[in-house]
């Protein structure tokens, strides 16, 4: 007998988890249960799914619950997570609502899969730019530990799920043609315009993409790592980069440097890129539809610091992959 699936939330990154558990026969499949707010019939990969509107009793006989959750925005989890676990689920949460609960461990497969001993049923998954950062970080703090991190996000309209593409796509056809248009998404103009501001600003100086970043890293390395960010909103549809500089606590010797390097080569989902003088450095286009996270422009600024740009697929690693990769670790 295979096992049965739900999957709450019917948007881009639902139907990326669907098509992700659909392509990986990491473990048998017996069914995918689609629930959302209404009911409706839906096409992924050619397959017609049936959508169900969520309730308590449609997670009797799963076996793990994944809940897409959406960049900004109260997930549904918040609802019915609990009581799925009750119901005999493994929930496994794309959204916001779990991860900085002392209770529910908070996961990237590569980074911290020992954190998800002693689970309770409940386990979060980390803000795409936590995971997509994290992933060039984590093997570079096993080897020298991590004493602050800054980073710049440069992040895609995806990261807003649909709404956030409609909105790029309908400005730049209104410019195009002449016309006016309305904002929904976003505070400003996304077309031909960079947005630094993602999600709600807790006082003057943090937004809550910002602190998100701050918070997950401390949680799942598991130390008060500083980490000054800043998330800016760029005009492209998919695949988050960002400009890290990372000061470690001890010295980057020659020797150090090169062990640093060959571990990021050696990285499970890390993809080194980095060749400059072809071209050859991680791009969003690049990363975009791909597992890995891609690091590049890798150079040492001082004797304490280093500085790289990442990009990744914030739908695949950043959201609905991590998720799934949760589950097979469990399996």
């Amino acid at each position: 007998m295979g096992t049965r699936i739900v999957v709450v939330g019917a948007g881009m990154v639902g139907t990326e988890m669907v098509e992700i558990l659909r392509k990986r026969p990491r473990f048998a499949i017996e069914e995918i249960t689609i629930l959302a707010r209404t009911e409706r019939r839906m096409v992924i990969d050619d397959e017609i799914y049936a959508v169900e509107v969520a309730r308590p009793e449609g997670f009797d006989g799963a076996k793990f619950a994944f809940f897409a959750g959406t960049e900004g925005e109260a997930g549904a989890s918040k609802e019915f997570a609990k009581e799925a676990v009750r119901r005999g689920c493994i929930v496994i949460d794309n959204g916001s609502d779990f991860r900085m609960d002392p209770d529910v461990p908070l996961i990237i497969p590569e980074v911290n899969p020992k954190a998800l001993k002693g689970h309770c049923g409940l386990i979060a998954s980390p803000n795409c730019s936590t995971i997509i950062m994290l992933m060039a970080l984590a093997p570079l703090h096993r080897i020298n530990p991590i004493a602050k991190v800054y980073v710049t996000t440069l992040q895609a309209v995806s990261g807003s799920g649909t709404d956030g593409i409609r909105e790029l796509e309908a400005q730049q056809r209104a410019i195009l043609q002449g016309s006016l248009f309305e904002r929904e998404i976003y505070p400003h103009p996304i077309f031909g315009n960079v947005i630094p501001a993602i999600g709600s600003f807790v006082d003057n100086e943090h937004s809550s993409e910002e602190l998100k970043m701050l918070y997950e890293t401390q949680k799942i390395l598991g130390r008060k790592i500083p980490v000054y960010a800043t998330c800016v909103r760029v005009p492209i549809m998919n695949g988050h980069s960002m400009n890290i500089v990372v000061e470690f606590q001890n010295k980057i010797h020659d020797h150090i440097f090169k062990k640093m390097c060959d571990t990021l080569v050696r990285s499970p989902g890390v993809i080194v890129y980095d060749e400059p003088d072809k071209g050859l450095y991680p791009l969003p286009l690049l990363a975009t539809g791909k597992d890995e996270v891609f690091v590049g422009r890798i150079r040492q600024r001082d004797l304490y610091t280093l500085e790289m740009f990442v990009s990744g697929d914030n739908i695949l690693k950043g959201a609905a992959l991590n998720a799934v990769q949760i589950a097979e670790l469990l399996f």
